[in-house]
């Protein structure tokens, strides 16, 4: 229940999920409770993001949203997937440590200020229309979230900044 309400809570901002599942047990006392329990847990959300983005993604598969955006959103998750196949087990095995998540948090927080920081100073409003995103911006964010892989990473966070750095 306490894991759920942090996940909730967590999920859809700019600060890590599952690095708040690592430090919430470890601040209680709790033993880790593992990845496989993230991934599930994780589960819950996704289905909360297709009920509620249904429409979006059915324009996607219907074609209302071009298909080179659809393309490229699609590319853009295969670096993460590779990665998370790859590195799975090494990744549940030594990085899962409180201060690797901890310092990783702080880490990204700064860099996310600074990419924010950097695209005031700009003058960039609300950015370009989703259908220019380009092949490079789409695998560059598709890259940042294979990083969000380290725990203490924001998948969110860090997919925000590597949109503001490419513009």
């Amino acid at each position: 229940l306490v894991l759920g309400t942090v996940q909730g809570l967590t999920e859809f901002l700019p600060v890590s999920s599952s690095g708040h599942l690592i430090l919430v047990p470890h601040i209680f006392g709790w033993p880790d409770q593992g990845l496989a329990f993230d991934a599930v847990i994780h589960v819950g959300t996704l289905a909360a993001l297709l009920a509620y983005f249904r429409r979006e993604l059915l324009g996607l598969v219907s074609g209302r949203v071009s298909r080179r955006l659809a393309l490229i959103l699609l590319a853009a998750t295969v670096p993460a997937g590779l990665v998370g196949l790859l590195a799975e087990k090494w990744i549940e095995a030594h990085l899962r440590w409180p201060v690797v998540v901890a310092g990783s948090t702080a880490f990204w927080g700064v860099v996310m200020w600074v990419a924010d920081r950097r695209a005031v100073e700009a003058g960039e409003g609300a950015g370009e229309r989703l259908e220019r995103v380009t092949w490079r911006q789409g695998l560059t964010v598709g890259c940042a979230q294979a990083v969000a892989l380290l725990p203490g990473t924001s998948r969110s966070g860090i997919t925000i900044t590597a949109g503001l750095m490419g513009g």
